[in-house]
């Protein structure tokens, strides 16, 4: 991701990449130098990267996953000193897959029964992936429950009957998929597939360097892609 930052900023007219950090680098001795810190890096790096941006009072884009709620508290403190963009997927489709999926939830009711398939490639850490988990949230919250009880991470053995309020979250892992999310809703007699299929990382590199364009001119405060992209109000 870091290599396709750099790439696709160089293509952006008025973005400048004034610092590249890697593993043991010091983000503290370049965090002067820009506007907006885009991070990319692991889940046990972003709660001190966050604070470091209170501190100096610098926009942030957070692009990593699988912290604990513990870890997740302290980034989101964050926003109270700073705008900061925290999203599971930087993807315009991807998000556009989370609007259409609230949607056909609201529409389809709980009469459909509801699971996520979700592929990346063998290296990914993580399970389920932060899209998966987003779009579970999505749809726990459009049925007015909480995903911890109702999500349903596989099945083996004899289970017994799926049950109405569950929500199937599957994990897939194999090759160099990009991503793939896949949203389903089945009823008797029928059944509506929401796809998304990402190919490149660029698609997740220009989504977060159009969110760095657009946090360096907000207050400070908690924002995802989706105000990003006007498809809900930042108010």
């Amino acid at each position: 991701m870091g290599r396709a930052l750099i790439e696709c900023a160089a293509q952006i007219s008025g973005l400048e990449v004034v610092g590249q950090i890697d593993q043991r680098d010091d983000l503290g001795t370049v965090i002067g130098r820009g506007d907006v810190v885009i991070d990319f890096s692991s889940h046990r790096a972003t709660p001190g990267i966050a604070a470091l941006c209170a501190e100096h009072k610098k926009a942030i884009v957070i692009g990593t996953t699988g912290h604990s709620e513990e870890d997740r508290s302290r980034i989101a403190q964050c926003s109270s000193r700073i705008p900061m963009v925290w999203s599971s997927n930087f993807s315009t489709g991807v998000n556009a897959l989370f609007w259409l999926t609230r949607k056909a939830a609201e529409i389809l009711g709980p009469g459909f029964d509801v699971e996520i398939v979700e592929m990346h490639h063998r290296l990914k850490r993580d399970a389920p992936s932060g899209t998966a988990k987003t779009l579970g949230q999505i749809l726990a919250a459009a049925r007015g429950q909480q995903l911890e009880e109702a999500a349903r991470h596989g099945r083996a053995g004899i289970v017994g009957e799926r049950t109405a309020t569950e929500i199937g979250i599957h994990s897939v892992r194999g090759g160099d998929v990009v991503g793939d999310h896949t949203v389903m809703f089945a009823s008797a007699g029928e059944r509506l597939e929401l796809t998304h299929r990402a190919s490149s990382r660029e698609t997740f590199a220009n989504g977060a360097l159009r969110a760095a364009q657009w946090v360096v001119r907000q207050p400070p405060g908690l924002y995802d892609m989706l105000q990003v992209l006007g498809l809900v109000s930042s108010q």
